[in-house]
């Protein structure tokens, strides 16, 4: 047979989305136990407060004294209700990954390992490819900012004011792109070094540096709280409700980080119990912490006079409490220190998972045999990191960043409501209901888009409700049309109901994002189809098993 022949094409064709639609087997609880007990790969030495703090450690960072002001700034003291709103939104996700995390195997993976489940191989490795990104560049900006803010602390003392080169930890742009900056990529090795010690090293400071952040942050809201003037909560809602509505869409992003614990169910001591309450737990301090400093802020001063760069600082400032911004630069620090190193942590964790599956090469799956770490992709996110962060301005392209977080999270909701009724052990569900089930989620996403798009652009509001109505027929479709059998361990409540509010507003909020995040979307999906194509469909394997688990020491399994 010629080669390039339409049989030949048709053959390769075949051949590739026979790969593309292959999924993983949804093990069966007996199964699931008898894995979980098992004595290879990663070491199991996570506790539940380890959990906790490690999804706060992801969630609050830097911003926490930022983003708040500068969004009090356009929806005032209702600013609060935004971050209400937001941090609703972001419970109803983590019930989501909550429920997943207990049903699948102790393993790494997150949302990658979900959708391959649920989904197909193709629709995994593209969920990957969009969060990779994400954590990639957002790794080498924190860096970048924490290089920064270390600067500044420094040039409190005489000796280093105005006498530290920019190009040291500021920054030294060469051009549009390039940006030399020396003290980022430094930081970066040193947090590399840290994680491939070993995860109890690394969560000892993680711990740390989270208990000293948020120390710091009910310092901040204690001692805001003396200087409160309540008559600057009124007016409450200064621009109205869709100032606030705004500003929740704003703020969503402030929770980003709870899912960084799914990704550490290999190390966690007591999965099946621990996960949910690492999950949930981070989820509501941080929404405790937030409002609390809300309040504080646009209780402090009007919300008009607000500064734009150092809201909270500038207003404990101007109070005559300098000492606080002192402490709010070093609670800075430790926020874009825990920030930078979960998001290490969790990148090495899903380059682990891809390489066990043969859809990266086998480097990545291989585990230190005393550290019990994933060194060779610890040390590449580490490198890829170093070198964006100190060659650089990765700064500018921080307007398409949450691609990634709001694709992983829409697709988490979706493998809820599919794995309740897509059995996989037992083929239950015939592929028309499948195919009429998926096509409904679809509907939803496609819906919760272009309700975005029309409340962006100020559209008709007939249009909206059309686009609401459309949704509420898909979901209803999925509510009466769908058998849902009960899951085993943790069960998030309302399904299909509440994970499609999730995948309507997480697709609600990406159409509020730069038009050049949506590019970005398109371009990288083609990329990963043509690196899957050349590449992955060759080499992957859904049932790999070895190097999956390892037991915790006896005084410490249940």
């Amino acid at each position: 047979m010629r080669i390039g022949s339409p049989s030949s094409s048709s053959s390769r064709c075949s051949r590739f989305w026979s790969s593309a639609l292959r999924s993983k087997r949804l093990v069966s609880p007996a199964e699931k136990a008898a894995r979980d007990s098992s004595d290879l790969g990663l070491s199991r030495r996570l506790g539940v407060l380890d959990l906790v703090l490690l999804g706060i450690g992801a969630s609050i960072g830097a911003g926490i004294f930022v983003v708040t002001g500068t969004v009090a700034r356009d929806a005032g003291p209702g600013v609060t209700i935004s971050f209400i709103l937001a941090g609703a939104s972001c419970v109803i996700n983590a019930l989501c990954y909550a429920e997943l995390a207990t049903r699948f195997p102790a393993v790494v993976g997150g949302a990658y390992l979900y959708a391959y489940t649920a989904f197909n191989e193709l629709t995994a490795f593209l969920v990957f490819g969009q969060l990779m990104l994400d954590y990639h560049i957002g790794a080498a900006s924190i860096a970048r900012s924490l290089a920064s803010y270390l600067i500044n602390i420094l040039e409190l003392f005489p000796v280093f004011k105005d006498n530290i080169p920019k190009w040291i930890g500021h920054g030294e742009d060469i051009g549009d792109v390039l940006s030399i900056n020396v003290l980022a990529p430094i930081l970066l090795v040193l947090l590399t070094f840290i994680l491939c010690r070993g995860v109890q090293e690394s969560s000892v400071v993680n711990s740390l540096m989270t208990v000293t952040k948020v120390i710091i942050v009910i310092i901040v809201i204690f001692a805001g709280a003396f200087e409160v003037d309540v008559s600057n909560w009124s007016p409450f809602a200064p621009n109205g409700l869709k100032a606030i509505f705004t500003g929740a869409t704003v703020v969503f992003f402030a929770y980003v980080g709870f899912d960084a614990v799914a990704n550490s169910a290999e190390e966690s001591k007591r999965p099946q119990r621990d996960l949910p309450i690492g999950i949930i737990g981070s989820l509501l301090i941080c929404i405790a912490l937030y409002i609390g400093v809300c309040l504080v802020i646009t209780g402090m001063v009007p919300y008009n006079l607000l500064g734009e760069d150092a809201p909270l600082a500038e207003a404990f400032t101007s109070k005559g409490l300098k000492f606080v911004s002192i402490l709010i630069s070093v609670g800075a620090v430790a926020g874009l220190t825990t920030t930078l190193l979960v998001g290490l942590y969790v990148q090495s964790r899903l380059y682990l998972g891809l390489g066990r599956d043969g859809l990266l090469p086998l480097i990545f799956a291989k585990v230190h045999p005393k550290r019990h770490t994933p060194i060779h992709s610890q040390i590449w996110v580490g490198l890829v990191a170093s070198v964006l962060a100190g060659l650089f301005n990765v700064h500018v392209l921080s307007h398409i960043l949450s691609v990634g977080t709001l694709t992983g999270y829409s697709v988490v909701s979706a493998c809820v409501v599919v794995l309740r009724w897509k059995d996989k052990t037992n083929s239950q569900v015939s592929s028309s209901a499948e195919r009429e089930g998926v096509i409904c989620l679809i509907a939803v996403a496609l819906c919760g888009f272009a309700s975005g798009l029309l409340y962006r652009y100020d559209a008709s509001f007939i249009f909206l409700i059309l686009a609401l109505v459309i949704a509420a027929g898909a979901s209803a479709a999925l509510v009466f049309r769908q058998g849902y059998a009960d899951a085993p361990g943790f069960s998030c409540p309302g399904v299909p109901l509440l994970p499609n509010i999730c995948i309507f507003f997480n697709m609600f909020l990406f159409a509020q994002l730069h038009h050049e995040a949506w590019v970005r979307f398109v371009i990288l999906c083609v990329v990963m189809v043509g690196v899957y194509a050349v590449y992955g469909q060759y080499h992957a394997n859904p049932s790999a098993e070895e190097n999956v688990y390892h037991r915790a020491p006896e005084e410490e399994a249940l």
